[in-house]
């Protein structure tokens, strides 16, 4: 039974009252390891800590905050196999995939966000003849970082990296369901040596733990990504605490494909963009609206490659599609797949949980699923899934596909599909949502602002603009 432990004050603590929750492996339904169900006393350990840690972190040269971040780069891509292994197992995803993909991404947001930090200027303005104005970033202090279960580690650095850059100390609370590289990451920062108390990992429930570290007094930001419904209960909760602020909620993207595309590698990368991590990213394609002329070839072209596509124990080199993160995720998507059936939707791929033979025959898998004739308005649509389910669409002309993109709450990201250069300009312009990618996806450049805009978050990470959230200015004005 592997025991995970909080990560307090630069060492592995047991939480002080003793409770703990299950952490249950995707692929076999199986109980394999306990995490901390911790408390407000664990929470007070961790804010102590960070605070004691403070003052001599913030005043550290960002050259030398540079190196540690950089120390810790180097270890995680030290570690890539065994971080990788953990991630399959605790979150389902094929092994592969977090090897090339979760692992090395982590690395690079700590590498990124080292060279951010020496690299990070501030501005002056000069009033003729009078006076200079200059602007201060200064750390905030201590601030919380809560990460969600689909890209464990590699979200968690992502909000981590640059707050450790600007001079913070970091609370920071994983998923409950996804927690084991997250508590290694603690075994990273004592072999690299980052001093005690400016990284603290604390495990347990978001309703517990995670509400504890949003209210907290001693907390002065929280960078939150998750569901848009606990987004929007965090920032009621935070709205009459004046407390900084980012949210990276959900998604519902469309993809736009147009009958001038180079056919044969839109159909494997919007299939990449639809099922990549099981559907569990919130970037993945979700609505696809396909130019009349083309809808059916594409469509077959889809579920051919559907139908060939099975999962498989997460663990074998071999596989492209792993396990659903939880059993209750699992009845989640297979509920709005019985959904669009009773809202007139057809099933033309998939639809069905998947039992496998040997270890995980337990395991929570669903076959890739695709939907038809369902109006923009079915809630298959309209809210997010989460899982490997897309709808299809045709639409006629520019505007009606621009039209159909834009009718949801949602707008983190969309992709268009063309070689028409200016309606790739007009769409990318006016499609409302903070990423627009033509005729790829997920092609990241960590300077870009991330986020989106309605019911997908508040604010931006990323580059200057994760500097700048965990940071204050001040103008400074001298008078001369």
């Amino acid at each position: 039974m592997d025991i995970i432990a909080n990560f307090i004050d630069g060492q592995y603590q047991a939480p002080l009252q003793g409770q703990y929750i299950d952490n249950i492996e995707p692929a076999t339904g199986q109980v394999y390891g306990k995490i901390p169900d911790s408390s407000n006393e664990d929470l007070e350990l961790a804010i102590a800590s960070a605070n004691k840690a403070l003052p001599a972190w913030r005043a550290l040269a960002s050259e030398e905050r540079a190196d540690y971040l950089l120390a810790i780069a180097h270890e995680i891509d030290r570690r890539l196999e065994a971080l990788a292994l953990a991630e399959a197992i605790d979150n389902g995803k094929p092994v592969g995939l977090a090897r090339t993909v979760d692992i090395p991404r982590a690395a690079s947001n700590f590498k990124f966000f080292a060279h951010a930090c020496s690299q990070f200027s501030s501005q002056s303005h000069a009033v003729a003849g009078s006076a200079i104005n200059y602007t201060l970033r200064q750390p905030i202090g201590v601030v919380g970082c809560i990460s969600p279960w689909n890209l464990p580690l590699y979200l968690f650095t992502w909000k981590i990296a640059p707050a450790l850059a600007a001079g913070n100390c970091v609370i920071a609370k994983p998923s409950e369901i996804t927690p084991k590289t997250a508590a290694l990451l603690g075994e990273i920062c004592q072999k690299v040596g980052l001093p005690a108390g400016v990284l603290n990992i604390i495990h347990g429930t978001g309703k517990n733990i995670g509400q504890a570290i949003c209210q907290h007094s001693e907390i002065k930001a929280i960078s939150f990504t998750g569901g848009t419904i606990t987004g929007a209960a965090i920032a009621q909760l935070l709205a009459a605490k004046f407390k900084k602020l980012s949210l990276e909620l959900g998604g519902k993207n469309p993809a736009l494909i147009f009958a001038d595309c180079d056919f044969d590698n839109t159909v494997e990368q919007v299939f990449r963009a639809s099922f990549a991590n099981q559907g569990q990213i919130c970037l993945c394609a979700s609505r696809l609206y396909i130019e009349r002329s083309i809808y059916a070839k594409f469509k077959q072209a889809l579920v051919a490659k559907a139908k060939k596509l099975r999962p498989s124990d997460p663990l074998l080199e071999t596989t492209a599609m792993g396990a659903i993160v939880s059993k209750s995720h699992l009845e989640k998507v297979l509920g709005y797949i019985e959904s669009a059936k009773a809202q007139g939707g057809t099933v033309i791929a998939g639809g069905k949980q998947v039992t496998l033979i040997g270890r995980c025959q337990q395991g929570y898998f669903i076959e890739p699923t695709i939907i038809e004739n369902l109006n923009n308005d079915a809630v298959c649509n309209q809210e997010e899934i989460f899982g490997p389910v897309i709808t299809l669409q045709a639409f006629d002309n520019d505007e009606q596909a621009l039209t159909l993109a834009n009718d949801s709450h949602y707008g983190l990201a969309a992709t268009i599909w063309t070689n028409h250069l200016a309606r790739a300009h007009y769409l990318a312009e006016n499609i409302n949502t903070g990423i627009v990618w033509v005729n790829c996806w997920l092609l990241r450049d960590l300077r870009t602002p991330f986020g989106g805009m309605n019911n997908s978050g508040l604010g931006r990470e990323g580059g200057l603009e994760a500097m700048h959230f965990f940071t204050e200015s001040k103008n400074v004005c001298i008078k001369y």
